[in-house]
């Protein structure tokens, strides 16, 4: 959302204009022997006022970020109102326009391109069924790269009925393809609060199917499932929760006695939290926000709310275009990394008048309030990179907010960090279903840091990467097993960014041959202090500084060393 006081007392409107979600798609929608396309009907970038048309509901959209959805005349039907079928006769699902198909199947198989663990996990499964008999509802993002692994699903046995979990981030085009497929799927873009819950219910309340295993996103179908259906539990036998909201609420079912099944927390194992979390939402929100409003990020300020690892992607993203960034977070440990990493620590309240950019990324609710939304400057672009439409206060902005995740709804993510998340959810869902009687009680379980690791290992062949293998004499002196796990739970795999910034410095030192004191704390007259440090680095720089004036052989010498990087 793109705030702005003044507004405009006209307005312009766009009306028939196809919900391209890429170039090719929209040249497919045009049809230029039926009708010529006007200048005056086409979208514009967001960042003017619009008026968006759902049947007979008028909504209103301005300088939205979240998300921007403008349907075309074919398509002002409600799918729940069409009776539409595959070419096998199949009706069993709920759709935007079955006849999108063919370009949805295409996006799908360039996506299996990049997702090698899956495919991987198809040509070792074949003979086995690792899920058969699994009957599986999911409800997450339906998109080319979740198409994916319900086909993945599928080829290991499982029966899939599915919704998504945010009603923008649907591509039409893939659950139309998927629906070609044979796949009961109920979703598409740009459902309403009524639809968005009428999906999952028609995914769970079917005669002769019920299901025994919950792949989740957000903890909605959880949710409805526990209101609508409790007594399904006496046949689920695991839950698969992949975000930090819906692991909330399971741990606030356990914690309450309520939880009737054991369930995986994929939220925070190591290959969801330092690949999809970080290098996705590095990327995707400058994608999003590009895509959206043009905006130049050098010298705006921007105020992130979170510094877990999306909080930390989006800052690491902003520093790098030159943006002077803030953030807000409650956790100590978070707080005192973003110190560390060089982000002044605020409170919203305090720079609110002054930033050009909000970002929220915390999975909680109220995050942006009303009050903090009329005390912004004129222009001041809001957006969130958390969960659903909590974050940010849009209830009491109607006529200027439609949307959720900008992400997810403006911009497309790296489909090969996807299938990281995506393989270990098959591999959770594997685990749940074949695990024996007793071995998991009802309770929220990590992933097991062996299938982390071989998660990790079905995508370095990507790189052409070989792992090295530990000898026996190397295993035994380590405590290891050869085959791992290689670390403890408790280990939490550091930075890479730090770790490479922290090595560079010291690579630029040990080649200029400047001495570097170290103080450990433990003489008997020194008490290290953080100003003692500060003078310490100035006192290096100073060195630098002087060898890079006088020692021309060292720069070469340091050049030489960089340069096959």
């Amino acid at each position: 959302m793109l705030k702005n006081k003044n507004k405009p007392k006209t307005t312009k409107q766009y009306h028939n204009v196809s919900p391209a979600s890429s170039p090719l798609h929209a040249a497919q929608q045009i049809q230029f022997a039926d009708q010529k396309q006007e200048f005056n009907k086409r979208p514009t970038k967001i960042g003017h006022k619009c008026s968006q048309q759902y049947g007979s509901l008028e909504a209103t959209c301005y300088m939205c970020v979240h998300a921007f959805v403008c349907l075309s005349s074919d398509d002002e039907t409600s799918p729940r109102d069409k009776q539409q079928k595959n070419s096998k006769g199949n009706g069993d699902f709920c759709i935007k326009n079955i006849k999108q198909a063919d370009f949805g199947r295409r996006e799908i198989e360039i996506a299996e391109q990049e997702m090698p663990a899956l495919m991987a996990l198809r040509k070792r499964a074949q003979g086995e069924k690792p899920l058969a008999g699994a009957k599986v509802v999911g409800c997450t993002h339906i998109t080319a790269q979740t198409a994916v692994l319900m086909e993945t699903l599928s080829a290991l046995g499982a029966q899939c009925r599915w919704a998504a979990c945010n009603i923008y981030s649907t591509q039409n085009e893939v659950a139309a393809a998927l629906a070609e497929g044979g796949f009961s799927v109920f979703a598409w873009k740009g459902e309403s609060e009524d639809d968005f819950w009428w999906c999952i219910d028609r995914c769970v309340n079917v005669e002769g199917w019920q299901p025994n295993m919950i792949l989740d996103d957000g903890g909605d179908l959880t949710h409805w499932i526990y209101k609508k259906y409790p007594s399904m539990f006496k046949k689920i036998k695991g839950i698969v929760e992949e975000s930090v909201t819906g692991v909330h609420r399971l741990y606030q079912l356990s914690k309450a006695g309520k939880l009737c099944v054991p369930a995986m927390n994929v939220n925070d194992s190591v290959t969801k939290q330092k690949f999809d979390n970080l290098y996705c939402c590095r990327e995707s929100i400058l994608d999003g926000l590009k895509r959206t409003t043009d905006v130049m990020f050098g010298g705006k300020q921007v105020v992130v709310c979170g510094y877990g690892e999306v909080g930390k992607g989006c800052c690491a993203a902003l520093k790098a275009m030159g943006s002077i960034v803030y953030v807000t977070e409650i956790d100590p440990i978070c707080a005192l990394q973003a110190c560390m990493d060089g982000f002044r620590l605020v409170k919203l309240n305090e720079v609110i008048r002054q930033v050009d950019i909000v970002i929220t990324c915390t999975g909680n609710k109220n995050v942006v309030v009303r009050e903090n939304l009329d005390r912004m400057k004129n222009g001041c672009i809001v957006c969130n990179m958390g969960h659903s439409n909590t974050e940010i206060d849009v209830v009491s902005h109607p006529d200027h907010v439609v949307g959720r995740l900008l992400n997810l709804s403006c911009s497309t993510v790296p489909t090969f960090v996807l299938s990281i998340t995506a393989t270990t959810q098959a591999l959770a869902l594997i685990e749940l279903y074949n695990a024996p009687e007793g071995r998991y009680k009802q309770d929220v379980y990590l992933l097991p840091k062996k299938m982390d690791e071989y998660v990790a290992s079905l995508h370095l062949p990507t790189f052409d990467a070989h792992l090295t293998e530990l000898t026996d004499e190397q295993a035994k002196y380590l405590g290891l097993n050869k085959n791992g796990p290689f670390k403890p739970n408790y280990y939490r795999y550091p930075a890479i960014s730090v770790l490479c910034g922290f090595s560079f410095v010291l690579l630029v030192l040990v080649c200029l041959n400047v001495t570097v004191p170290v103080c450990v704390g433990k003489c008997a007259n020194c008490k290290p202090t953080l100003m003692y440090t500060y003078y310490s680095i100035y006192c290096f720089l100073l060195q630098i500084l002087n060898h890079l004036a006088h020692g021309k052989r060292r720069l070469e010498k340091l050049v030489q060393l960089l340069s096959p990087y």
